[in-house]
């Protein structure tokens, strides 16, 4: 991850500005955060047009399948084309309800929350507003597909991005239901989930904390999403759902795709070798936490089984898999940009693998 300027945040002197955020220039429209670089210019008919053209090749695939039924019948009886099937659409049926959770919020807190609340709720202070909005991780009961739309919401309602980065990071990783199966995963060794939550809790703070340093307002370029300002609440609520699973779940795809593929490729017996290292092991989870892409709410079963690792090689896995994972990545991207996701993404692995090595060392 490349060193850019620094970045200066300064408070905003206005008591209805959110927390860090200068207030919105004249020329800047109501809907845009400042902070965060202009999307390109389109039409008001662009968005309309470009879902109804998904809309349609869905349609003509859809038909496709029913005509060659037959053939592709065959072609998936190959053991690893059924394997490679079982996997994909397992990811898209863990990750697909929360997912459609979290493009839900996205759209209440975009139509139906003032942007006054978050100024209210969130210290003024950005250094201050990114702990408590990773604390704030801890009572929404979703996984990572969830955590990327609401991300971009609250950073389109004006959140400093540092802070909404923090709660993307956290509410996947330390949310009750995570701890809940990860104490149910490990019964024998009941402080996985105090590592957990404590590993996660300092990683998402680390990287809102490092992208008030270092981060730059024009490697976030938000999606256009049709103008809701002129459109009752109800209309604009669904409009914001509409948009979000058009745009999101298409990258869902692509990263369920990767994982699936992965799965096939990779051959088990390298983990066997490698789980007798201690450094290699942490890695070799880390790095399968990316590729298996597994939703938060089941890794801990996964991490579990994994007996011949360490078990702070399983805590690395843990930790790394809710923050970075292919299909993880891919949303990143289509949320907030390909410049934004590959460089996140490496910056937040690193500080994952170090944060669950060094709570590991003191906890385990």
């Amino acid at each position: 991850m490349t060193v850019p300027e620094r970045a200066t945040v300064t408070a905003a002197p206005d008591t209805t500005s959110p927390a860090g955020v200068a207030p919105p220039e004249n020329e800047r429209p109501e809907n845009e955060p400042a902070g965060v670089a202009a999307p390109p210019d389109r039409t008001a008919t662009g968005p309309r047009r470009r879902d109804g053209r998904s809309v349609e090749v869905l349609a003509g695939l859809l038909i496709l399948l029913v005509i060659f039924r037959g053939p592709v019948a065959n072609a998936i009886s190959d053991p690893r084309l059924q394997t490679w099937t079982t996997v994909f659409v397992s990811v898209l049926v863990q990750a697909m309800p929360f997912l459609v959770f979290g493009v839900a919020l996205s759209a209440v807190i975009a139509v139906f929350v003032p942007r006054s609340f978050w100024a209210r709720a969130l210290p003024r202070h950005p250094a201050l507003a990114v702990p408590v909005a990773s604390c704030a991780g801890v009572v929404l009961p979703g996984c990572e597909c969830g955590s990327v739309p609401i991300a971009g919401s609250l950073i389109r309602r004006g959140v400093t991005p540092a802070a909404a980065l923090a709660f993307l990071l956290a509410a996947p990783a330390i949310n009750p239901i995570v701890l809940t199966a990860t104490a149910v995963a490990f019964p024998r060794d009941p402080e996985m989930v105090v590592a957990r939550g404590a590993a996660s809790l300092v990683v998402a703070m680390v990287m809102g904390w490092l992208w008030l340093r270092l981060g730059r307002a024009d490697w976030i370029r938000l999606p256009h999403r049709p103008d809701l300002d002129d459109l009752s609440k109800g209309r604009a609520f669904w409009a914001a759902v509409r948009h979000d699973v058009m745009h999101a779940g298409g990258f869902l795809v692509l990263g369920a795709m990767a994982a699936a593929s992965i799965n096939v490729l990779v051959p088990e017996r390298w983990l066997q070798t490698l789980a007798g290292n201690a450094v290699l092991s942490v890695i070799a989870l880390a790095v399968l936490a990316v590729l298996l892409s597994i939703c938060s709410e089941a890794d801990a079963f996964v991490a579990a089984s994994l007996s011949q690792f360490s078990l702070t090689a399983r805590l690395a896995f843990l930790v790394v898999g809710p923050m970075v994972d292919l299909k993880l990545i891919s949303m990143q991207a289509g949320v907030f940009g390909r410049r934004f996701a590959f460089r996140f993404a490496p910056a937040t692995f690193a500080v994952a693998v170090l944060a669950a090595v060094g709570v590991g060392a003191v906890v385990l």
